[in-house]
């Protein structure tokens, strides 16, 4: 079994920046493959950054340029900074890891 903990989201302006975190726990191996995905009202769940094979990253092209994924190896965490956030950024964001999912943090931006 495999728990996937979120933290950082909140409340901010638009314009302002935040940093979410994850940390994996369990029967994790390796965290290569790990993403953030997010789900808006009303909207699907969708990818918004993500680890790919052979350690490429891949983002969602409404984030490109101001989003970035790392990773904290030792740790087994993710992090995902978003910087100058806007309105539609607004949205539950969900770890997942295999097929494990966080239980998802609430990102609000205000215009």
């Amino acid at each position: 079994q495999v728990q996937l903990v979120e933290s950082g989201g909140g409340l901010v302006q638009a314009g302002e920046s935040l940093r979410l975190s994850c940390a994996a726990s369990g029967r994790v191996f390796s965290i290569t493959s790990m993403g953030w995905y997010r789900q808006a009202p009303g909207k699907q769940r969708e990818l918004v950054a993500g680890f790919m094979t052979g350690g490429v990253t891949n983002y969602a092209d409404s984030v490109k340029g101001r989003f970035t994924i790392s990773r904290d190896n030792v740790k087994n965490t993710i992090y995902l900074q978003m910087n100058s956030l806007n309105p539609e950024d607004t949205g539950v964001y969900y770890c997942k890891y295999s097929y494990f999912w966080g239980q998802g943090i609430q990102v609000t931006v205000s215009s």
